[in-house]
């Protein structure tokens, strides 16, 4: 594979999104993103999508400039949920202050949308989760339960005000989060998304070569998401992040199943993990709140003690 010192992130981190430096003061974020629907109305989908695939360029601490459209779409649906799919996106990325510059389209038996996503920020600006250091704190920007939810929406299971609440929260963007912690600055950032908190965490703790420890008391976790689990009502998704992480993780002994699921559940459009200086840990829970977030101090970094990184789960 060729190297170029240009390329300031690429995939050796499994980090959310290329990050290739233009010039002295200018780097490109470049990220890509689509799945098929999560919830039945278009319009929604296309909000959820859409946030899902932004949030890649605010994880890198870049801002949005430029989309464009990923869409599959069987000849079978009216061209009425197309134009609500692609209505809804649009939206969001309106809302990201960036421009949605057309796109591409392809039959396919089920629908799929999301979005090719160019961002800019200066050199200096650019996170990568490869930056967490001994002694940061680490914050997460929203609640975890999404997987269970859509998979008890999928059989009408789900109770629809919690639902409307997570559906709210997927289709929230990451901007107000990622402008609080520039505000204040942070060490590491990645989004919680399909491979759950503990799959994106660990991935953190490799490439900053530290170990992880999460207060399991402080996690937020949906309303009637622990309900859900407890039903059984899992994402095949949770089982195969249990088993990529198997010999990573530390869990506490006797921790109730329906939270381990929660820390493997697979996410949509999930919240930041921030690792932030002790110091600034606080200033950033303030300024986090200030914009409306209610994030929570998860919990911190140590040094590697093994021969591998580690994640560990406490009460």
């Amino acid at each position: 594979m060729l190297h170029d010192p240009r390329l300031l992130v690429g995939h050796d981190t499994s980090d959310d999104a290329a990050a290739y430096q233009l010039a002295p003061d200018l780097v490109l974020v470049q990220t890509v993103d689509f799945f098929t629907p999560v919830v039945d109305d278009p319009f929604l989908f296309g909000q959820i999508a859409a946030a899902n695939a932004l949030s890649d360029i605010y994880a890198m601490g870049a801002r949005p400039l430029l989309a464009l459209n990923i869409v599959g779409f069987p000849s079978c649906l009216g061209e009425d949920v197309l134009r609500e799919i692609l209505r809804g996106g649009a939206e969001k990325v309106k809302e990201a202050g960036a421009l949605l510059a057309g796109g591409h389209s392809i039959n396919d038996e089920e629908p799929k949308y999301g979005l090719a996503v160019t961002g800019t920020a200066r050199p200096e600006e650019i996170w990568s989760n490869g930056g967490a250091r001994p002694g940061d704190d680490l914050i997460l920007t929203k609640p975890l339960g999404t997987g269970v939810f859509l998979t008890a929406y999928k059989v009408d299971l789900a109770p629809l005000d919690e639902f409307d609440r997570v559906a709210t929260s997927m289709a929230t963007l990451n901007a107000a989060a990622a402008a609080a912690a520039r505000k204040i600055g942070v060490s590491a950032c990645t989004d919680i998304t399909g491979f759950g908190l503990l799959g994106h965490a660990y991935e953190m703790a490799k490439a900053s070569n530290v170990d992880i420890i999460f207060y399991l008391s402080e996690i937020p976790f949906f309303p009637g998401a622990r309900d859900l689990a407890r039903q059984g009502l899992v994402p095949a998704g949770t089982y195969r992040n249990r088993e990529y992480l198997a010999g990573k993780v530390e869990l506490p002994p006797g921790l109730e199943d329906d939270v381990s699921d929660l820390l493997f559940d697979p996410q949509t459009s999930g919240g930041l993990l921030f690792a932030v200086s002790a110091d600034r840990s606080s200033l950033l829970l303030e300024e986090l709140s200030r914009s409306g977030i209610h994030a929570a101090r998860v919990g911190r970094v140590e040094e590697v003690r093994g021969l591998e990184p580690r994640l560990v789960v406490v009460h």
